[in-house]
């Protein structure tokens, strides 16, 4: 029967133990993981977080980019309740980051068995394929196209630094679903997550309740210059794109110092080309992330960067390009539900 506002503890050694074994796949550094998205490693932690599910009762749901939903039925016909993250992880990923908000999904799941509990609702725990973006570009793509943010076919065309397409390396893990992407019913999502910072830490606390996400723009951005002997080629005569790339790096942390509170900036990858340490760099490509819940900010900082690298470029005498790679705007979280994760928290 439906038990409503039942106080509900999980089995936290369960989960820890969960964690720990989805942790054998993809390990990392430093105790962390590789899974990163459509390897064979990220096959494995599906394979396994599927049995899993099947051992609680869910039935499983795969569509056609991938997104896995494990489903415990509700006692009425109603939109489910969602809950769910990413399994996969950055090339030095940690333990947690996704993974917990799968697997504690699931360990509400499996805890709501233990005590007999049901629910009007369908409970769906979701696991979305390429959250992280490090593989393929942008981020959050499955999800993405999901919302209708994207196409599948822009998606499935998305290709990683070896030249590998989305589209081929999810068929050949064996994970394109038949259903069709987005075509689900939801009434509430719900995640879990790690903070992915140092505040709350650094001021005691162990919990915090997320009222925005943060909007974000990734840009790609190339420098072009001429290659020359690093030996014999004078100071005054050079064109240095690894010199634009040092003062673009620059301009980026200053940028987003200049909106603070509430704005970052960084420049994450990069790429020199021929990459010889006797060779002036002709080429580097980067990239530049800029976040912060503010729209306005956001937008600026980003005119900001394309005015900074137009002028360094300027300086130099480099060539440029500036691609964006991903957009997403500040999102305010439905305040029913965090009223309802603050009512828990506390």
């Amino acid at each position: 029967m439906s038990v409503p506002g039942a106080n509900l503890r999980i089995n936290s050694a369960r989960l820890w133990d969960s964690l720990m074994e989805m942790a054998q796949i993809g390990p990392g550094i430093a105790g962390g993981n590789n899974r990163q998205t459509l390897t064979d490693a990220d096959s494995e932690g599906r394979h396994l977080f599927a049995r899993w599910c099947e051992a609680a009762g869910c039935s499983m749901g795969v569509d056609t980019m991938g997104n896995m939903f494990a489903t415990r039925a509700g006692e009425e016909d109603l939109a489910p309740v969602y809950m769910g993250s990413h399994l996969d992880t950055q090339p030095t990923g940690g333990k947690y980051d996704g993974v917990l908000g799968v697997l504690g999904g699931l360990e509400v799941i499996r805890s709501m068995n233990d005590a007999g509990i049901r629910t009007r609702h369908p409970v769906v725990v979701t696991n979305w394929t390429n959250e992280e973006g490090a593989r393929f570009a942008p981020a959050m793509l499955a999800s993405g196209v999901f919302a209708g943010v994207h196409t599948q076919d822009y998606a499935y065309g998305r290709v990683d630094g070896a030249g590998l397409r989305f589209g081929d390396e999810l068929a050949r893990i064996g994970w394109v679903g038949v259903e069709a992407v987005g075509a689900r019913r939801i009434h509430a999502m719900l995640e879990l997550h790690i903070e992915q910072g140092p505040i709350l830490e650094a001021e005691g606390c162990a919990i915090g309740v997320v009222t925005h996400g943060q909007g974000l723009w990734w840009l790609e951005v190339t420098l072009t210059g001429v290659d020359a002997h690093t030996g014999s080629t004078p100071m005054s005569m050079r064109s240095n794109a690894g010199l634009g790339m040092a003062r673009v790096v620059e301009r980026v942390h200053q940028i987003a110092m200049g909106h603070q509170p509430g704005a970052v900036g960084t420049v994450g990858q990069m790429n020199v080309f021929p990459n010889s340490r006797n060779v002036i760099p002709g080429r580097v490509v980067f990239t530049v992330d800029i976040r912060s819940p503010n729209q306005g900010k956001l937008d600026a900082m980003r005119g900001e960067v394309e005015r900074g690298v137009a002028a360094v470029a300027g300086e130099l005498g480099l060539g440029f390009e500036i691609e964006v790679v991903g957009h997403f705007d500040p999102v305010t979280f439905d305040p029913g539900l965090v009223s309802v994760v603050r009512g828990a928290a506390e």
